[in-house]
């Protein structure tokens, strides 16, 4: 109960920074959902007439070199997008999930084997790993998320080693193993879901990490290919005509910024509500 005569702090004020970064995360994900209804343009669609227009009523955000609607392309590349950071995501949590659960549970020989192999992966920096390994590829958004995902599951298997070596030594799991559970249903039944709270936290900041990554591949030209739109693309095309044509690096650069603030605030939000440790 709060003392008589102390205001408690509105939720805005005490979770400002969660309201914050999912606001952006919320507007940015309907726009890209909703990308074919809010585009008045076909995104792929050259104009020759309509080329390098400053921004106005027609084309609110400009036109590119080709007499592309900007708005549609950034519309429909916010969907390219979050689709990446999602299924890279889904695939680094599902793999570091398992090799976290079995590397906290199941010994000291598989947590040697899971942690050293570990300890390999991080040794190399992970976009240069991820450049590496694009260059053999044919440059494809499928690939693209399946190279992100596989290449970023390190940290979410150390997060998870930690919370079951712990969890697995507190007085629920040995009471479900008195009771004769096996380690199966230990694992997912009363384990798993106790550690989820710092994946969550991790997944969230992953998305961010997932769009930088894809962006900054289709900004060297490895990425997805165009004339299918996507904000680092559309960055690599802008830096040709920044001079006279700033709003197609300018605008990109803000759905990039925008998405980005938004994922890491809304990370950064449910790591202080989720961890009582932080908690003052």
């Amino acid at each position: 109960m709060s003392r008589p005569g102390v205001a408690r702090p509105s939720a805005f004020r005490r979770h400002g920074l969660l309201w914050l970064g999912a606001l952006l995360v919320g507007t940015m994900s309907l726009a890209a959902i909703f990308a074919p209804l809010l585009s008045s343009f076909d995104p792929t669609a050259i104009n020759v007439d309509a080329m390098l227009r400053p921004p106005s009523a027609a084309h609110w955000l400009g036109t590119d070199a080709l007499g592309r609607d900007v708005l549609s392309r950034i519309l429909h590349g916010g969907r390219v997008s979050l689709w990446v950071g999602f299924v890279a995501v889904g695939i680094s949590t599902g793999i570091g999930l398992v090799l976290g659960l079995v590397a906290g549970y199941c010994g000291r020989l598989a947590d040697e084997v899971i942690m050293r192999g570990v300890d390999v992966m991080l040794c190399f920096p992970s976009f240069f790993l991820i450049l590496a390994v694009i260059a053999f590829l044919e440059p494809s958004l499928l690939n693209i998320m399946i190279v992100i995902g596989l290449t970023s599951w390190m940290g979410v298997a150390r997060l998870v080693r930690a919370e079951t070596l712990t969890l697995r030594e507190r007085d629920f799991v040995l009471a479900a193993r008195v009771a004769g559970a096996g380690p199966a249903r230990i694992v997912f039944s009363h384990i798993l879901p106790n550690a989820l709270a710092p994946v969550l936290v991790s997944a969230t900041l992953g998305v961010a990490g997932a769009i930088l990554i894809e962006s900054s591949l289709s900004f060297l030209g490895l990425g997805v290919q165009p004339p299918e739109p996507s904000w680092g693309n559309m960055l690599m095309e802008g830096k040709e005509v920044l001079e006279i044509a700033p709003w197609l690096s300018l605008f990109p650069g803000l759905a990039i910024l925008l998405t980005v603030l938004g994922y890491n605030l809304l990370g950064e939000s449910l790591r202080d509500l989720l961890d009582p440790r932080l908690k003052q």
